[in-house]
């Protein structure tokens, strides 16, 4: 095999691909990166059996020539150093060639590098996958769901299920949902497809692999297809193909578990909201338990204290709008919160309360396509 190509072009890919690959498997092989030469163009796979990403490199592109390939073929490389390496070459152009044993040789103005290749037929084939269930969305849309879902998945690996998030689509809206149960975070959009009867549910995508996918999207409203299967996700943008494989068992059904009634409900701005629930929580960092009190006062006030026994107390009044219902003491964990009034894209929200001992509603005031759901903490 041998090609010679753009520098840019292929660190951008080779960045892409390595996002895959994992220091810590336990098949050899999917510690490097797999590359194909041929008359088309330079295909580049990283994978860690959760997650593959594949980059395609065309010969040309906008009358550009960016791979020039002299010998087709195909070599794995170890990541660890491969990606090192091509980042830091000097000149505008690299040339790959591999011979006997896989010998690999990496030129580029005077550097040479000489690195032992492994055999690619030993690399896992990526999954072939059928396209019945296929939708579009922009690519800047997908990377803000994600970041609005994403941070609610549970990190315990005790209920596998809830460390992804699920996407259900219905009537061409796309409903993405995360939860480690004591938070949920809930975030709608219209999608595209050629299929008006498209329906699925408990499709349950890992939240390492979305936080991996969106650090290749673009913010670009560019469309990206999304192809789901039994037991994998393919997204597909142009020259990018990002596989991850779904998590099993059946994601609980969060549907019910909004309440649709309200005691107590206010307006107020997000970022001072925000900021005032920072500093509540300054006391009570050493703590662990993030703990908030939240107490509703005349005229629309409200109230938040945290109270660190060894440490110290907090206190500080905020301004809300439209405050009705009863008057309400609350406890809850200041950090879910914050967590999610980071990702609200909106400058008011509106919390409903059902209670001092029921769950919470946060929503944006701008649209109703996000919610947020707390648990209240038991303070005696």
């Amino acid at each position: 095999m041998q090609f010679v190509i753009n520098r840019d072009r292929f660190v951008h890919s080779v960045q892409h691909v390595s996002k895959a690959v994992s220091s810590r498997t336990t098949i050899p092989i999917l510690t490097g990166i797999k590359i194909v030469a041929t008359k088309e163009g330079v295909t580049l796979t990283g994978s860690d059996s959760d997650i593959s990403i594949e980059s395609f490199i065309p010969t040309e592109e906008n009358d550009k020539v960016l791979v020039e390939v002299l010998e087709e073929g195909s070599i794995v490389l170890q990541a660890k150093y491969f990606t090192e390496i091509v980042k830091k070459l000097p000149e505008g152009q690299i040339e790959v060639s591999v011979q006997d044993q896989f010998a690999t040789t990496i030129r580029s103005g005077s550097a040479v590098f000489n690195l032992n290749g492994l055999d690619p037929e030993e690399y896992p084939r990526l999954p072939q996958v059928e396209e019945h269930h296929v939708f579009r969305l922009p690519q800047d849309l997908l990377k803000n769901i994600i970041r609005q879902t994403g941070f609610a998945v549970s990190t315990q690996e005790t209920r596998p299920v809830l460390t992804g998030v699920n996407l259900t689509v219905e009537n061409e809206q796309l409903t993405c949902t995360a939860t480690d149960s004591h938070r949920l975070a809930m975030r709608k959009a219209k999608i595209e497809t050629n299929n008006s009867d498209l329906h699925f549910e408990n499709v349950v995508i890992p939240g390492k692999s979305l936080s991996e996918l969106s650090k290749v999207l673009e913010e670009t409203d560019q469309l990206i297809d999304v192809v789901v299967t039994e037991s994998q996700v393919l997204f597909r943008l142009n020259n990018l193909l990002f596989f991850s494989r779904l998590l099993d068992g059946k994601y609980p059904v969060t549907k019910n578990m909004i309440p649709t009634h309200s005691k107590t409900e206010f307006k107020i701005k997000t970022k001072p909201f925000l900021q005032t629930l920072e500093r509540a929580l300054l006391l009570s960092r050493e703590g662990k338990n993030n703990v908030i009190n939240l107490k509703t006062l005349e005229e629309g006030e409200i109230e938040i204290t945290s109270i660190t026994p060894e440490i110290g107390k907090v206190t500080e009044k905020i301004q809300s709008s439209d405050l009705s219902g009863e008057d309400l003491r609350i406890s809850f964990n200041g950090k879910n919160v914050i967590d999610a009034l980071k990702v609200v894209d909106s400058d008011e929200i509106h919390i409903v309360f059902t209670g001092a001992m029921s769950p919470f509603v946060v929503r944006p005031t701008e649209h109703d396509l996000a919610l947020h759901l707390f648990s209240p903490v038991r303070t005696y």
